[in-house]
């Protein structure tokens, strides 16, 4: 069989591809409410849908999150949360956390999912939008929707290339913005640490 140089290529092109963005794997990262709907798979049919917040961890390579926790209200248990760790889709862990992970948990922190109409991936658009954000290079994300007095939010941090070293990220701050509307309701941006 004889292979022709192009085949040789094809794997650098295709690397290349995907670190100019031609071609991306946040296409097919889970937005945070389809990855609740694989962490159900993974409880008890008690504890479904009684989600209390979903957080990701900081994104690499990209503004979207690969890893996500779902935390459930599970009164079973001793701290009342079960926690489902999902990576690319799929179940890493569940466990009960050994600590409780706000200062008191019950049935009223339970966030209304039929009511969010602001996913993650649409999050990210609304803060990578915000005007203060207009010349900066974003690098990273990391989100939490979480219950709150007025409805579910998301808090969403931000990552920026350094003016000096664009080599290096900056922590930019924090946009949180309604999880029903899409409004940006407060705006904890730090824009100087760029520099």
């Amino acid at each position: 069989m004889k292979i022709t140089p192009l085949a040789l290529h094809l794997p650098l092109a295709v690397l290349i591809l995907l670190g100019t963005g031609f071609l991306s794997r946040a296409a097919d990262e889970p937005t945070a409410l389809e990855v609740v709907k694989e962490a159900n798979r993974h409880v008890g049919e008690e504890v479904k849908d009684k989600v209390i917040r979903i957080r990701s961890e900081k994104s690499v390579a990209g503004l979207t999150p690969n890893i996500w926790y779902v935390m459930y209200y599970n009164p079973d248990v001793r701290f009342k949360t079960t926690e489902v760790k999902i990576g690319a889709g799929k179940k890493l862990d569940v466990r009960n956390p050994l600590r409780q992970p706000f200062a008191y948990i019950n049935i009223d922190r339970v966030i209304d999912l039929k009511k969010v109409k602001v996913d993650s991936d649409d999050a990210i658009k609304i803060a990578s939008a915000e005007p203060l954000l207009e010349k900066l290079t974003l690098r990273a994300t990391e989100l939490s929707l979480e219950p709150s007095d007025n409805g579910p939010v998301w808090k969403v941090r931000l990552w920026a290339a350094r003016l000096r070293n664009p080599n290096r990220d900056a922590d930019i701050g924090e946009l949180t913005i309604d999880a029903i509307e899409g409004k940006v309701i407060k705006n904890d941006l730090r824009i100087s640490r760029v520099d």
